[in-house]
């Protein structure tokens, strides 16, 4: 059985898109993250209270959607430990020697195939003198461009198997499950988990293309804010610059978050959130179910979201 707490928690994602420039160009100067290092086709950008260095690796490509998830364990035993286990699932893909900012990693996938990889060793953040902050126990000075996020948040992907991608997680991660939306006794519609005390670090919805060859798909990548008025000023920032807003802002029922939903310019969603629950309780007596009809009657205020919530994701299907 999975010992919890082998996870830390996300580290970095990297994000592929089709126009380097324009996105860089949004996360930098609209959502107001630092370019920490440029390596080939790639950009590492972080969040100002990223302790490690970077948690967005940016890279040029084809199309769009997920390079790959990178997550953090919680000491080298941890790593080894993990990796065995993943090893013996079939999941596993072998060790590499590391990217900018972190040491050697494990490549393994989910059950849809989707790339991840797992490490250990990593380089905390050294700000130079014009991001040096006030105060020790800050990682790097606010420089009020943008948006201004703090962290990445979480990402969520589309999957034609919730069930099997959060057993996946859970069992062979140590993942624990917050809720759970179930369409029947053994199809689930979503699921929202977590290595960390926060409501959700990874969520999986369900695929709702019949995509049998296509690209294990990403849904949308979630940026935090401290307040909710910073959500509602991004909306402003985002219309002044011209970014299309697809959803929000407005109040989730899962996890009770506070989002906004934009594309940037590479096609990919974005997310800029905050609020929703913490978990304390080191064993919480039950998840949250819901059935479909529950939570549909449930859901928190706010404007309804439109069909492309449930049918776009990257990469894009052609036709779709």
């Amino acid at each position: 059985m999975t010992v919890r707490g082998e996870v830390a928690h996300i580290g970095h994602v990297e994000l592929l898109t089709p126009r380097f420039d324009e996105s860089l160009w949004f996360f930098e100067e609209l959502l107001g993250m630092e370019i920490e290092a440029r390596a080939g086709d790639s950009a590492y950008l972080r969040g100002f209270g990223d302790y490690e260095r970077y948690c967005l690796k940016l890279t040029a490509s084809d199309t769009s959607g997920l390079g790959h998830l990178a997550l953090r364990a919680s000491s080298e035993d941890a790593l080894q430990r993990r990796v065995a286990e993943l090893a013996r699932s079939g999941l596993g893909d072998g060790w590499h020697d590391g990217d900018v900012g972190h040491g050697r990693a494990y490549r393994f996938h989910d059950p849809d195939g989707r790339p991840f990889e797992l490490y250990y060793e990593t380089e905390r953040y050294a700000p130079p003198p014009r991001l040096r902050p006030p105060m020790a126990n800050q990682h790097q000075r606010r420089v009020g461009r943008g948006v201004g996020v703090r962290r990445l948040e979480h990402a969520n992907f589309v999957s034609p198997d919730v069930r099997a991608c959060r057993v996946h997680l859970e069992q062979r991660l140590g993942y624990r499950s917050w809720e759970i939306i179930k369409l029947d006794e053994e199809t689930e519609w979503g699921a929202w988990l977590s290595a960390t005390v926060q409501g959700h670090e990874i969520i999986y919805i369900k695929e709702s293309l019949q995509v049998p060859s296509h690209p294990p798909r990403l849904h949308h990548l979630a940026f935090w804010v401290d307040t909710r008025e910073e959500v509602l000023r991004a909306a402003d920032l985002f219309q002044d610059a011209g970014i299309f807003i697809e959803a929000g802002p407005a109040k989730h029922t899962p996890i009770h978050s506070f989002y906004l939903y934009v594309y940037e310019p590479g096609g990919n969603r974005i997310e800029v959130t905050s609020g929703g629950y913490l978990v304390f309780d080191p064993d919480p007596e039950a998840t949250t179910l819901w059935d479909m009809d529950t939570y549909r009657s449930s859901r928190a205020w706010g404007k309804a979201f439109p069909p492309s919530f449930d049918t776009y994701a990257t990469p894009p299907v052609p036709g779709s």
